[in-house]
C-alpha cells in the first residue's frame, strides 16, 4: 500500500470582509472540528470572522464555531465546552476591561491553561499592547483593523498548533503519571494491563496520533488459529472497551484485514494513517499494535512505534516467566 498526502491550499490574502467559496471535503471523517470561540458585542464581528475562516483545516479538522456577544455569556460558553481551543476576544464589552476581565477568569479561577486567546481590539491605543501582554496570560494581540483575511487565518492557525502541542504534552503527562503508578507494584501484583494502557497513552500524544490504539497479544492464535481470538492488553479512543479475550471479526472489517494480514506474514504493515506493527519474542509470544494517525507516519515515529511493540512484548513475556516460577 502507498502513503498518501493531502497539501493544504491556502488562497491568496484578501481582506476581512470578503470570503471564499466553502473547500468541500477537508474535514476527515469522523474528526472532530477545533473549537473557536468568539466573543465580541458586534455582531458583524462574528459574521466577517466566519466568512474568513470558512473552509478552514488543520490535521484533517475543522472549525466549530461558537459565539458570545458579552463577557458573562462567554463564561457560560466555556462551561459548556471546556475543550474551547482558541478565543478570539474583545477588550470593550460591558466595561472598557470585559475582555481583560474574562481572561483573568479563565486563567486563574477556571484555570485553563490551554486555551490559546487572541485578543482583539477595535481601536489603536484602547489597551496598551505591552501592558496587556506582560500582565495578562493572553497568546496574541492584534487590533482589529490590522487583521486581513490571510492574518486572521495565519493567527488561528498558529494559534490552533500551540494548542494541540500543549494539549499532546498534558495528554503525555497523564500517561506517564498511570505509569509511574503502575510501575510502583507491577511487579507485586503482576498485572501489568495499567501499565501497558499509561505507556500507550504517552506514545499516541508523543506522536501526534489520533487516540484510536489497540495493543493486542494474538499468541492465542498460534495454538487455535481456526477461533481467531485475541487478548486485548490496552486501548484508547475507540478500542478503549475492548478488554480481555475478544474475536477478531468484533473489529470493523478494515482492521480485521489488516491484523490478519500481519499475522500472516509475520511482519509489520502500513497504509494510509494506520500502521500495524508486529513482534514476536523468542519464546513465541505474538503481539502487535493496531494505531492511526492524523498523518502520514515519519521513520522516527515508525522506529519508536516499533521498539515500542518490542518492548512491550519482551516486559510481557518477563512477566509471563515470573508467574510460571511463583
Amino acid at each position: 500500500m502507498n502513503n498518501s498526502k493531502e497539501h493544504e491550499v491556502v488562497s491568496d490574502p484578501d481582506t476581512l470582509s470578503l470570503a471564499e467559496e466553502p473547500t468541500e471535503g477537508l474535514v476527515g471523517a469522523g474528526a472532530k472540528p477545533w473549537k473557536l470561540l468568539i466573543v465580541d458585542d458586534e455582531q458583524v464581528v462574528h459574521t466577517v470572522t466566519h466568512l474568513a475562516l470558512d473552509g478552514f483545516n488543520l490535521g484533517g479538522r475543522g472549525l466549530e464555531f461558537l459565539s458570545a456577544y458579552s463577557a458573562a455569556e462567554a463564561r457560560q460558553v466555556l462551561h459548556a465546552n471546556p475543550d474551547v481551543a482558541v478565543i478570539l476576544l474583545d477588550v470593550v464589552m460591558e466595561t472598557d476591561r470585559a475582555g481583560l476581565d474574562l481572561v483573568h477568569y479563565i486563567r486563574r479561577e477556571l484555570n485553563n491553561r490551554m486555551v490559546r486567546i487572541v485578543l482583539r481590539t477595535g481601536q489603536s491605543g484602547q489597551s496598551p499592547e505591552q501592558e496587556v501582554i506582560t500582565q495578562y496570560d493572553i497568546n496574541d494581540y492584534k487590533e482589529k483593523t490590522e487583521l486581513t483575511r490571510q492574518k486572521l487565518f495565519s493567527t488561528v492557525y498558529t494559534s490552533l498548533r500551540s494548542y494541540g502541542d500543549i494539549f499532546a504534552l498534558e495528554e503525555n503527562r497523564k500517561g506517564l503519571m498511570k505509569v509511574i503508578s503502575a510501575s510502583a507494584t507491577i511487579f507485586e501484583t503482576r498485572d501489568i494491563s495499567q501499565f501497558f494502557e499509561g505507556v500507550l497513552e504517552q506514545l499516541t500524544a508523543l506522536l501526534y496520533l489520533n487516540s484510536d490504539a489497540v495493543l493486542i497479544n494474538a499468541s492465542a492464535m498460534l495454538a487455535h488459529p481456526e477461533v481467531e481470538r485475541l487478548q486485548i492488553m490496552a486501548g484508547t479512543g475507540k478500542f478503549k472497551n475492548y478488554t480481555g479475550e475478544v474475536n477478531l471479526d468484533s473489529f470493523e472489517e478494515s482492521v480485521v484485514e489488516r491484523i490478519r494480514y500481519v499475522l500472516t506474514c509475520k511482519k509489520s504493515n502500513y497504509g494510509d494513517n494506520y500502521w500495524v506493527s508486529y513482534y514476536i519474542t523468542k519464546s513465541g509470544l505474538e503481539q502487535l499494535l493496531y494505531v492511526s494517525a492524523k498523518d502520514v507516519f515519519s521513520v522516527p515515529d515508525i522506529q519508536m512505534i516499533e521498539l515500542f511493540v518490542k518492548n512491550v512484548a519482551i516486559a510481557h513475556e518477563t512477566i509471563a516467566l515470573l508467574e510460571g516460577d511463583g
